[in-house]
């Protein structure tokens, strides 16, 4: 019983260093700074159905990305689905901010200085 327990952990821990040699895409490292930036509370507090549709926009674009990646055949597959994941992402994102700016919501921005 160990052994059938053991073998997915090594499998795993093969693909993991097998995916961790390969360098990143410069397409999917602008794709990883615009995740950074998805929004995950409502402006303003307000959960209306703006909020709603900008996640379920972000949830679809990820599934797509999923999806885009797996049918990728090649290299220049793959970054054309990362380049449409980031654009995806901004755009749903910036469309969220203008509509709710619209009807008298801003985004905060907090900074903190050292």
């Amino acid at each position: 019983m160990i052994k059938f327990a053991t073998i997915p952990c090594l499998a795993l821990g093969l693909a993991t260093a097998a995916t961790a040699a390969m360098p990143m895409l410069h397409e999917e490292q602008l794709a990883r700074a615009e995740e950074a930036l998805i929004i995950t509370s409502p402006i303003a507090g307000i959960e209306n159905r703006f909020w709603f549709d900008y996640r379920i926009d972000v949830i679809e674009a990820q599934k797509e990305l999923t999806s885009d990646l797996r049918r990728a055949s090649d290299i220049e597959d793959q970054r054309d689905a990362w380049e449409e994941y980031a654009h995806e992402l901004k755009h749903e994102r910036v469309q969220y901010i203008e509509e709710m700016a619209e009807r008298g919501y801003r985004a905060g921005r907090v900074y903190f200085v050292d």
